[in-house]
């Protein structure tokens, strides 16, 4: 029976390294292509440098202090502009998502300013804050928020009424009603609004340094186009790639530590065992 269950644990640890080696394949490939482009005269140098000279200009940018400088940049912005987004979504979503009144008289405004696109709020940030962090922050808060919100309300609205009602009627008040069983239904619901609110904050952040011109790897991305450092560019390009993907892994990772008792978490832990 062990060696059955050791067997099966040897198997899944493979094809999760298969799975990992195909990534890396993946990335070596476009690597690979990325020197190899250039190099034949499909696409001028001019425009997109060989790889390699993109990955020495990157190396080179990380002994500078301007490349820890904007890095750290876009990191407090994205940072502070999804804790803000985080808080205030989870505060009004269960709010209003409490109130069947409250919900009935808000829908058509969320759903008029939901769809605004962030960027279109660029004059708007300019004009009260100029090139200064809190002209980033107006975009990302923006854009972030809608993510939280809407899964919040998602999640309040899926609380079961019977479950409800049966809190109710053991007297408890508000606060422990919404501790014991709102929060546990909508908490999977807000841990998906923050993975997606996480990765829209990073976007918004890099674009509104680039439209903006607010310190950041957005600006660095900006100034190098136009000093004409095409490799410079590319590099900081590759660096908010990067950026990206660990900020997803991590979402993903604190997903699964905070909903270790989901049924849905515990049931892929069993499978990754059996």
């Amino acid at each position: 029976m062990k060696a059955a269950q050791a067997s099966k644990v040897r198997a899944k640890s493979t094809a999760r390294a298969f799975v990992w080696l195909q990534g890396l394949g993946g990335l070596v490939g476009f690597a690979l292509l990325l020197e190899i482009v250039p190099r034949i005269g499909l696409i001028s140098p001019n425009y997109l440098p060989p790889f390699s000279e993109i990955m020495a200009a990157l190396f080179k940018e990380m002994t500078t202090a301007v490349f820890w400088s904007a890095l750290s940049d876009t990191l407090e912005a994205w940072a502070i502009g999804l804790v803000i987004s985080v808080v205030a979504g989870v505060v009004i979503g269960i709010a209003i998502g409490s109130s069947r009144i409250v919900r009935t008289l808000t829908h058509s405004t969320i759903e008029f300013l939901r769809p605004i696109p962030s960027v279109a709020l660029i004059p708007l940030a300019v004009l009260l804050f100029g090139s200064q962090i809190q002209s980033t922050l107006v975009l990302v808060i923006y854009a972030s928020f809608w993510q939280v919100l809407i899964q919040v309300l998602y999640g309040v609205q899926d609380v079961d009424p019977v479950a409800r009602e049966t809190a109710r009627c053991y007297g408890l008040g508000t606060w422990a009603q919404i501790r014991y069983v709102t929060w546990p239904t909508a908490l999977p619901y807000l841990m998906t609004g923050i993975r997606l609110a996480a990765a829209v904050a990073l976007i918004l952040a890099i674009t509104s340094e680039v439209a903006i011109d607010t310190q950041g790897l957005g600006k660095q991305i900006s100034d190098t186009e136009s000093g004409g450092a095409v490799a410079i560019m590319y590099a900081y390009i590759i660096v908010a790639g990067i950026i990206g993907v660990i900020v997803n892994l991590g979402a993903r990772a604190l997903e699964r530590r905070v909903l270790a008792w989901h049924p849905s978490i515990r049931l892929d832990a069993a499978d990754a065992v059996a």
